[in-house]
């Protein structure tokens, strides 16, 4: 909570209270893992003032290079899928006039997240390009296409996020091991997407790069397994001052996403194995659709909210806490079951009374095996 604070509080400061709508939970990463090298230290944290966000209560927050590096990575590909919307057509961004205002919020938030990587020695660039030649992949591929040919942008651009903590945190060592573990991160959060998104983009006649690659479910998973175990060994390769929230967040957290996009439980250990919840079992392919149906004729997901209509959900969510306290939540854009993030601790707290800090101080993770950093 400290670091998902500290980067809205880094988006208001730089570029103004609109900007807090592109905090995100994988940007908080970036945070996270700057200080871990650092360490905790008297600088890199300080008190935040009342906020609606979080129930009018003072908080301790994450600040510094880290989030400010945070924000600038957010901000960017935030402009990208807005950008990305706009040329959809996706709700209200069919209307011209809308399309148009939503441009130029972009334009200034690429602009704005490029000053702010300047700042800390970053060059955006690298994700710029990432996101237009995402665009020309997803153009060219088809059935047989290899599905890490698409994920290939991703896995660069979070490579070169994660790498540039370790110039941040003074461990230049840290970087060759922090970029294959940002570079597997990045494919992860791709096919876990693909795998939520499959039955919905299925209904609609959206790309989806597993239905579009024909790429099975079972190999989706494979892909999946593999990256999360190879992010541990990457975080093994690097020295951390304090590597416990890291820990948590990169291989028990990443676990159980995998299970719950799965449908599967198991250790945040191997076997390893998406975000959101399971999209149900494997049945046999059904006619009218080129590559089969492989949800069996599951009811179809809710439709996606479009972008401004999220922004109005996601202000809600956080005005009444049930993103950090709710056993479970409707993702504001996406519509996907989501669970509170500390919906697994065993403090058993209501949702209602909002104690997320204190909840979150009874998940002892490091403490549950011994399998060390």
């Amino acid at each position: 909570m400290a670091h998902l604070c500290g980067l809205c509080l880094a988006l208001r400061r730089d570029h103004g209270q609109f900007a807090r709508v592109v905090t995100n939970y994988d940007g908080l990463l970036v945070s996270v893992l700057t200080e871990a090298q650092i360490g905790p230290s008297a600088d890199g944290r300080r008190t935040a003032g009342p906020c609606a966000l979080r129930g009018m209560r003072t908080a301790s927050v994450a600040q510094g290079e880290g989030a400010r590096l945070a924000a600038a990575v957010s901000l960017v590909l935030a402009a990208a899928k807005v950008r990305d919307h706009v040329a959809d057509g996706d709700g209200l961004l069919a209307r011209r006039p809308v399309a148009a205002a939503a441009r130029r919020v972009a334009a200034g938030w690429g602009r704005a997240g490029a000053h702010s990587g300047a700042a800390v020695g970053f060059d955006t660039g690298v994700l710029v390009d990432a996101v237009e030649r995402q665009i020309g992949l997803e153009t060219l591929a088809g059935h047989g296409t290899a599905i890490l040919t698409v994920t290939e942008p991703t896995e660069t651009a979070t490579a070169a996020a994660f790498a540039h903590t370790a110039t941040l945190a003074g461990r230049p060592g840290n970087a060759t091991a922090l970029a294959e573990a940002g570079r597997l991160f990045g494919r992860l959060a791709h096919l876990l997407d693909a795998v939520e998104d499959q039955h919905a983009d299925a209904a609609s006649g959206a790309w989806n790069p597993l239905t579009a690659t024909g790429t099975s479910r079972a190999e989706a998973r494979r892909l999946a397994d593999d990256a999360v175990h190879g992010i541990r060994l990457a975080l093994r390769e690097a020295e951390f001052a304090d590597g416990k929230l890291v820990h948590l967040l990169l291989v028990h957290e990443l676990g159980r996403s995998v299970d719950r996009a799965f449908g599967t439980s198991s250790c945040g250990h191997p076997p390893e194995a998406s975000f959101g919840p399971p999209p149900g079992p494997h049945a046999p392919g059904a006619p009218g659709h080129p590559y089969g149906d492989p949800f069996g004729g599951q009811p179809p997901r809710p439709d996606k909210r479009g972008f401004w209509a999220g922004c109005a959900a996601a202000l809600g969510l956080c005005c009444t806490c049930k993103v950090c306290c709710a056993d479970e939540f409707e993702g504001p854009w996406s519509r996907k079951r989501r669970e509170g993030a500390c919906a697994t601790c065993d403090c058993n707290c209501d949702w209602s009374c909002c104690e997320a800090c204190q909840c979150c101080e009874c998940c002892e993770c490091c403490s549950c095996c011994d399998c060390g950093l």
